[in-house]
């Protein structure tokens, strides 16, 4: 079993950054994905960025050059840094993670096993 905390939301103007920061207890980040959602109200819950082992990542479109997703070991964490936040990245943001979800589903929700509580961010123009 994995539980995951999110932490790091919050109120911010446009155009300002935030870091995200996903904790894990139970077992190391190291052998799982962990991919970081959001959803915002009255829409689907929609992918934003993945770490996979080996240090790979991948973003969605909408994020990418704004976003950051890196793997902090000491902590046990995932970080997403959020640079250049615009109205429309307000929502509430999740964790989640998963030991064997293959690249072709890696920006999937349903393929992951494990997801924090979420945290909200609010982006105001």
């Amino acid at each position: 079993q994995v539980q995951l905390v999110e932490s790091g939301g919050g109120l911010v103007q446009a155009g300002a950054s935030l870091r995200l920061s996903c904790a894990a207890s139970g077992r190391s980040f190291s052998s799982y994905t962990v991919g970081w959602f959001r959803q915002a109200p009255g829409k689907e819950r929609e992918f934003v960025a993945a770490w996979r082992r080996g240090g790979f990542t991948y973003y969605a479109d909408s994020v990418k050059g704004r976003f950051t997703i890196s793997r902090d070991s000491a902590k046990n964490a995932v970080d997403l840094q959020m640079n250049s936040l615009h109205s429309e990245d307000t929502a509430v943001y999740y964790c989640a993670a998963g030991s064997r979800i293959i690249l072709s589903s890696i920006r999937r929700s349903d393929a992951y096993d494990y997801w924090g509580q979420g945290t909200q961010v609010t982006v105001s123009s």
